[in-house]
């Protein structure tokens, strides 16, 4: 499934909303020199590492966040058994010392790794990570992604046994990763403060409008820190962020807006330009006729102009779907029915559905570019003969409201990223297409036959691996994309500027083996600052 080297993967050089429980928005190095690496003689190390986040602060507890910058800032503080590398997904031993070695269908050991402490000098026990594991899974976050793990016990002081529900459950290593651990006994209240871990760095300083790490004096694992310092500016207007950088106030600079990449890469900044999962979908309302007809949900898919949507929102920085998945992904199959404008078959099915266009409500969340997609949805369908309102708000309000049951809209528009925690395609069609609000309520297609095939399939892929899984996958990206119930309009780019040459930074200092990934956060793990 993985054939792909790390950090090579998806890379091109040149809204994180907690939502009815369900957090709307993992991560390691080699210990290689990443491609796109300086390797400029010189100071190396020892120095402080400075970003500008595009996302503010919230809830740090890793056991319930879906804050975009703390869940990145979490990736460098706390260790799992398994990390997950964001840059390609692959997975890597954090606190484990190899792979689970199965005992049974349903029964795994994993062996912890010895000497691991907490950044307070407390050891940390396998008591410890069975008490991570069974408080993440109890929130509703993370739940649906850790059904397919029972429990974990400690066996010993080294040695955890996992329990599966699913035979043969080939993503053991995936969802532990989602698994941050901390020590038994800490509150909600100190998780959500500042959260204690055994990773290669500790929160020294938090504040609303800057964070700082300092390294951990006790981790003994493969990606210690080489610097004295990793400084987090919350930097949530792009102007300010784009000034930072400009000014070499911050090594790397996330979010770059498509019309400062020229700029910054100008000045001598390295840019990255990824492809993500990161999408702006469309959701029916299938209670609502005529909604609750495939073929009239079909007719609005071909009537909607995403090239132009590209081009002219996103200034060519995403890319329409293909598929539930996006292209470059590892597991990523193309649907048997791809989308494309077609206003002459948007009018053909609607009139093969038995549809007379009259009024029609769009909801669209306060997201600028879900905003600006909406519009053009309108113009779209207005030209079929529609007579179109849109209602915004913002994201609480938006869900808010159609989870109230009473709300009488018939298409929403809006972003989502599950990716921030992994991109096997089961968690990634498990956050729309799982057993939960969504489907039970926001599209109320949960009673279908259709989604109960879906439903099935996905339990199958579980036990499943290499070839047959993709091929059970596959029709479950078929089913989804035949039924457009929910589905991708555009996967999106993410852009990342930093300074990756230390004789054209302005202050003279650059950061060596920094990647940009094609989701929300920054990973600084493996990474260093360099002087000339």
């Amino acid at each position: 499934m993985r054939d792909m080297t790390r950090r090579t993967f998806l890379g091109v050089a040149g809204g994180a909303a907690a939502v009815a429980g369900l957090g709307l928005a993992g991560c390691g190095g080699d210990t290689t020199t990443p491609s796109g690496s300086t390797g400029t003689a010189g100071t190396e190390g020892g120095g402080t590492i400075t970003a500008g986040s595009a996302y503010a602060p919230s809830d740090y507890n890793p056991t319930s966040t879906s804050s975009a910058f703390c869940l990145g800032a979490n990736w460098h503080v706390l260790e799992g058994l398994y990390g997950t590398d964001p840059h390609d997904y692959s997975t890597f031993t954090e606190l484990a010392t190899g792979d689970p070695e199965q005992v049974d269908e349903t029964h795994f050991t994993i062996t912890v790794r010895e000497g691991a402490a907490f950044s307070t000098g407390d050891p940390v026990t396998t008591e410890d990570i069975v008490e991570s594991f069974d408080r993440t899974k109890a929130n509703a976050t993370y739940a649906a992604f850790l059904t397919p793990i029972d429990s974990l016990e400690a066996t010993d002081d080294t040695t955890i046994t996992v329990t599966t529900s699913i035979a043969n459950f080939s993503l053991l290593k995936e969802r532990l990763a989602l698994v941050r651990v901390f020590p038994a006994g800490t509150t909600d209240d100190e998780l959500a403060d500042t959260p204690v871990g055994s990773g290669p760095w500790m929160y020294d300083a938090i504040t609303d409008n800057s964070v700082d790490l300092v390294p951990n004096p006790n981790y003994n694992g493969d990606h210690a820190a080489a610097d004295s310092g990793l400084h987090y500016d919350i930097l949530t207007d792009a102007t300010a962020r784009m000034t930072a950088q400009q000014q070499g106030t911050t090594l790397v600079m996330e979010s770059v807006t498509a019309d400062a990449i020229s700029t910054i890469e100008d000045a001598g900044c390295k840019v990255d330009q990824v492809q993500g999962f990161g999408t702006r979908f469309i959701m029916f309302n299938t209670t609502k006729a005529p909604w609750d007809n495939v073929t009239a949900r079909k007719a609005i898919m071909y009537a909607i102009n995403t090239d132009q949507m590209i081009e002219n929102i996103f200034s060519g920085l995403a890319a329409t779907a293909k598929s539930y998945i996006p292209v470059d992904f590892p597991n990523y199959q193309e649907a048997s029915t791809v989308y494309s404008y077609d206003q002459d078959q948007a009018s053909s099915l609607l009139s093969e559905a038995g549809v007379t266009p009259g009024n029609l409500i769009i909801r669209t969340t306060d997201n600028t570019q879900a905003e600006q997609m909406g519009i053009q949805a309108q113009q779209d369908l207005e030209a079929l003969g529609f007579t179109v309102e849109i209602k915004t708000e913002t994201s609480q309000a938006t869900y808010a409201a159609i989870d109230g049951g009473s709300d009488d809209f018939d298409i929403l528009i809006a972003p989502g990223d599950p990716s921030c925690w992994g991109a096997d395609p089961d968690l990634l069609l498990n956050w729309w297409y799982g057993d939960n609000v969504w489907q039970q309520t926001r599209t109320g297609w949960s009673g279908s036959a259709e989604f109960a095939q879906i439903r099935e399939l996905m339990n199958t892929a579980l036990g499943q691996s290499g070839d047959e899984q993709q091929a059970t996958w596959k029709q479950v990206y078929d089913i989804i994309a035949d039924n457009c119930v929910l589905y991708p309009l555009v996967h999106v780019q993410t852009v990342t500027a930093s300074w990756a040459d230390p004789a054209t930074a302005p202050k003279g200092v650059a950061i060596e083996g920094f990647e940009g990934i094609g989701t929300t956060g920054m990973s600084f793990i493996d990474c260093k600052t360099v002087s000339a």
